[in-house]
């Protein structure tokens, strides 16, 4: 026991026996296991408050990572919004526009191809 013999233990019985005297040897046994029992349920309650809070600190992380998350979800659910609001029409009318420049052309080749008509004739 704690790197002692029976000999050392025997020994310090014997010390305490000399010192104390037989009667008051029963309760300075029972206030040191007091003492023992008080302190290891100090530590056991020390332990489980450390574990509660490295728990939190997992949480709050957790809890932050969650939150990030939702906020770009947000962001991206406004652009969409954003989106969905702009005036379709406004997109047709742009759609128009880019298709015209092009019956233009179609126009102006056709011109081209007259012009070759009446200058191989």
């Amino acid at each position: 026991m704690f790197g002692m013999g029976f000999t050392e233990i025997l020994m310090i019985a014997v010390v305490a026996i000399i010192f104390l005297g037989p009667e008051k040897l029963p309760k300075f046994l029972v206030d040191i296991a007091k003492f023992f029992k008080s302190l290891k349920r100090a530590v056991n309650d020390a332990k489980v408050q450390l574990e509660q809070e490295v728990k939190i600190t997992e949480l709050k992380e957790e809890a932050e990572e969650y939150k990030k998350k939702f906020r770009s979800i947000s962001e991206e659910m406004e652009s969409i919004t954003a989106e969905l609001e702009e005036d379709p029409m406004a997109q047709i009318e742009e759609f128009k526009r880019a298709k015209e420049p092009k019956r233009e052309v179609v126009r102006f080749k056709k011109k081209i191809d007259e012009d070759k008509d009446k200058v191989n004739v």
